[in-house]
């Protein structure tokens, strides 16, 4: 009777389950192809075993990282109580042999369920404090699942509690693997409920819940695959074959701009659903809902319609209502069918039922009555029936927290840009804003639009000669880097004061450098961000030409998005230099006591971390170690810092695009900066230092802020540390009496 029961639930679940993953496996599989996913397998093996094995990225979160430890590992040890439990069909004694019968195997399985059951009770709290009926878009939770998300809880709960009474049956028949042992300690307590009892209805229990445990595992089995727990068989999938730059770093994908306008219809981003790849596509289906993006959002934080847990959950219901399609126009190619369906309307299989960020009801937008979803435009607002709403798209700033937070490696901002570039350079719909910046670019080669005769105008008035180079000189043996300024250090007022501040530091520690003067131009890092690739590599192919020409090795940058380029996004198109940071630099040379800070400034200071220097290159530490260096300074950290740092609001090209919905991100930050009520506010990016300022002069007119609050590059504050001190004036002399 066991067998047959046991062995029918599970073929029916397999069945059911199976088709669910075959169909799966194909729909990923129909996505474009992408390289690169499986290259430098040693450290993607390590980065599988401390994100998946150590839940690395979880324990961020200390509380439910720590919850969620658990679970992971109870599933996983429990796994030996699934095949002693199909053992138990068979054969009353079963044990896994060799060492199925230790105790501490026994502790081992009791254990884990006594620590799933404690980390079931955790989720369940957590999600009573953050219930999003209660907290709406201050909950993590908001827009997610959270039906189901009880159900998943529900069903664990009943898988443990089941183990254990069964468990706890078989210590009174002597049927546990391990024995009449107290090691078991959780299945011996269970047993003594039932130790009245005789032995024959201890074998009776056993049995029925050694089947109705059987019974719960393949009816989660089945929920898993038609469920946001996807993520439990796809997330050390997609661990695995997540990109492997160290920190953020680079867009994704440098698509051969130059070949792809060649074809006849040329496939310049994503215009569809299924002009992403298979790793966007299993992206989508890896989402574990869990809002950790959403909540570190800057975007979301501020009022804007841009969740990227939503967002991401747009495009899954979308690719899974769009799948019959798909499958069939895939399957017509491959024999499998003649023709797609004219139209798949409506929600497919478990595609969304509402409206993106509306709790409970789905995520993709809802189709117009009778609207295909073939017909669907990705991008598009909420009349035309969009998938994803183009405030939504253009509400990002590429800061990257969400990539940083995603515990299943989720890589958010490549799909953004994807979508921004089919925008940008297909359908030329863009903030208009924005519009004026690229031809900026194009015609003057920065984003104000400003003659490159003003790119030497911060040199003058320095005590020493600054080196330019001419077009076409090779840089000079002595001269150690080449300095980068970029656009902002050479035409915007209050970052000329930091590239200033900055070349006064280098001649003081005797670092011979040169700038390229007019013959430096943007790198490019605003139009790729906005999604105008074809742009990004005219420029960046410019840049090239001219710095290798130059022989150029080592450079040095004040901006961390010139950085970033440079040193991350060039090597893809042929430019490969040694590339640092400024604060990178100075640090090293205080270090060496090439720099040495006597001069104390007393003040406190909060450092702001800029996204292009910390989460995308994991720059945390040189800046802190500058201002410590300074006597008299007294740092404090705000909370948001370093991997969790908050957004100025520039990054993505926002930088020129007006900020009309929700409150200003440079507000937002600079409020929590004020909270500490610091004398200078530091960071190390030119872009953040116009943002901050503005946000702090704002709310000094508001009456908000001190008036002598300054916001300081790190160079700055070492600058003035190097200055001598000015001298006390004498006290005038007391009359003689």
């Amino acid at each position: 009777m066991r067998i047959a029961i046991g062995g029918a639930i599970t073929l029916i679940a397999l069945a059911v389950a199976g088709r669910r993953v075959f169909w799966l496996f194909r729909l990923i599989r129909s996505g474009q192809p992408v390289e690169g996913r499986l290259d430098d397998l040693p450290r993607r093996v390590w980065t599988e075993i401390s994100e998946v094995g150590g839940q690395r990225k979880l324990l961020k979160w200390s509380v439910p990282g720590v919850a969620h430890l658990f679970t992971f590992w109870g599933f996983t040890i429990l796994l030996l109580t699934v095949i002693e439990a199909y053992g138990g069909l068979f054969d009353d004694d079963f044990h896994i042999p060799l060492f199925g019968h230790w105790a501490a195997i026994g502790f081992l399985e009791d254990f884990f369920s006594v620590a799933v059951l404690a980390g079931l009770a955790a989720f369940t709290v957590i999600r009573f404090r953050n219930a999003p009926a209660r907290l709406e878009r201050k909950s993590r939770f908001y827009g997610s699942h959270t039906g189901p998300a009880w159900v998943i809880l529900g069903l664990i709960t009943a898988v443990v509690g089941t183990l254990l009474i069964y468990r706890g049956a078989q210590w009174n028949t002597g049927n546990l693997p391990q024995g009449q042992t107290k090691w078991a300690f959780a299945s011996y307590v269970v047993s003594r409920a039932f130790s009245g009892l005789s032995h024959d209805v201890n074998e009776d229990i056993e049995t029925a819940f050694l089947l109705l445990n059987i019974a719960v595992i393949m009816g989660f089995s089945v929920l898993v695959v038609y469920s946001k727990h996807l993520h439990i068989g796809l997330a050390p999938i997609n661990v695995v074959l997540k990109r492997q730059p160290a920190a953020l770093g680079p867009l994704a994908t440098t698509p051969d701009i130059e070949k792809l306008m060649e074809e006849e219809e040329p496939l310049v981003g994503v215009g569809k659903v299924e002009d992403f790849t298979w790793k966007a596509m299993l992206d989508f289906a890896t989402c574990t809902e869990c809002g950790r993006c959403q909540s570190q959002c800057p975007a979301w934080n501020t009022g804007k319609p841009l969740s990227p847990k939503l967002l991401i959950m747009d495009l899954r219901d979308h690719l899974f209502a769009k799948a019959p399609y798909l499958l069939a126009t895939k399957g017509a190619g491959e024999g499998e069918g003649d023709e797609a369906p004219k139209a798949v309307t409506g929600v497919e299989e478990d595609a969304g039922h509402g409206h993106h960020g509306v709790p409970e009801s789905g995520f993709g937008r809802v189709p117009q009555p009778g609207q295909p979803q073939v017909d669907r435009p990705l991008v598009g607002t909420a009349e035309e029936g969009g998938v994803i709403d183009p405030d939504v798209l253009w509400s990002c700033t590429n800061c990257g927290a969400c990539v940083e937070q995603c515990p299943v490696d989720i890589e958010h901002v490549d799909h953004i840009v994807d979508m921004r570039r089919y925008q940008v350079m297909i359908e030329s719909a863009f903030p208009s804003e924005a519009g004026v910046m690229l031809r900026n670019l194009e015609n003057n080669g920065n984003p104000w639009g400003v003659s490159q005769r003003t790119r030497t105008e911060w040199t003058q008035g320095l005590p020493f000669e600054v080196r330019v180079l001419d077009d076409g000189e090779e840089i000079p043996d002595d001269v150690e880097y080449l300095y980068w300024v970029g656009c902002a250090g050479a035409i915007e007022d209050r970052a000329k004061k930091v590239a200033r501040a900055f070349a006064e530091l280098l001649h003081t520690a005797g670092v011979e450098f040169a700038i390229l003067g007019t013959n430096e131009s943007c790198t490019g890092d605003p139009a790729r961000r906005l999604g105008n690739e074809y742009l990004y590599q005219e420029i960046a192919k410019a840049n090239i030409e001219i710095l290798n020409a130059a022989k150029v090795k080592k450079i040095v940058a004040t901006c961390p998005h010139c950085f970033n380029s440079l040193a991350r996004e060039y090597s893809e198109l042929g430019g490969t230099y040694e590339v640092v940071h400024h604060t990178q630099l100075l640090g090293k040379l205080v270090e060496e006591r090439k720099l040495v800070p006597v001069t104390p400034i007393e003040s406190s200071v909060t450092y702001h971390d800029p996204c292009f220097l910390g989460r995308h290159n994991k720059v945390y530490t040189p800046p802190r170690e500058i201002l410590e260096a300074i006597p008299g300074l007294r740092g404090q950290e705000m909370h948001r810092c370093k991997e969790r740092g908050f957004c100025c609001g520039a990054g993505g090209a926002r930088m020129w695009m007006e900020e009309k919905i929700g409150k200003r991100v440079n507000v937002d930050r600079m409020e929590e900066a004020l909270g500490l009520d610091p004398d200078v506010v530091s960071t190390a990016c030119p872009f953040c230092i116009v943002m901050l300022t503005d946000a702090v002069t704002e709310k000094k007119l508001a009456g908000e802020a001190k008036d002598s609050v300054e916001v300081l590059d790190v160079s700055q504050l070492l600058a003035r540390s190097l200055a001598p001190a000015t001298p006390a004036e004498p006290a005038p002399a007391e009359p003689v009496a």
